[in-house]
């Protein structure tokens, strides 16, 4: 069951993440929840499936099965969008923890680290024997 969108919007919005219709799956399913004898008679709930992804999208909030093909298709934008957000987040943030690691540290830094390694060393040293002997 295709029915044609014709909202020029959502469209572009679709185009502009990459979501073609091929990759979805449309299913209609009757309503729940409040609504009487109509909404348990009538399939107006839409259930999207992007394959690719695997991600759903349930829609009831109107009576109108047309109206909820579009709110599901806005929905389902909304939440792909967020996901690819997310991805190209952790690419920055793994390119910025890269730049912080190989950063060298500043002088007054290295001397620091290296003032308290040379303590360290010397009172290790100072645990040894005593060499030599008296007779």
């Amino acid at each position: 069951m295709a029915f044609p969108i014709e909202d020029e919007s959502l469209l572009k919005r679709m185009a502009k993440i990459g979501l073609r219709d091929e990759d979805i799956e449309e299913s209609f399913i009757r309503g729940t929840g409040a609504g009487g004898q109509k909404i348990n008679k009538t399939s107006s709930t839409v259930v999207l499936v992007h394959v690719p992804t695997g991600v759903e999208v349930r829609c009831q909030r109107e009576r109108s099965q047309s109206v909820n093909r579009l709110v599901a298709r806005e929905e389902l934008c909304a939440k792909l969008e967020q996901k690819l957000q997310a991805v190209r987040q952790e690419k920055r943030d793994a390119v910025e923890k890269k730049k912080r690691q190989n950063r060298k540290r500043p002088r007054g830094v290295k001397e620091r680290i290296l003032k308290s390694k040379h303590k360290r060393s010397d009172v290790k040293k100072q645990r040894s024997k005593v060499r030599g002997g008296q007779d």
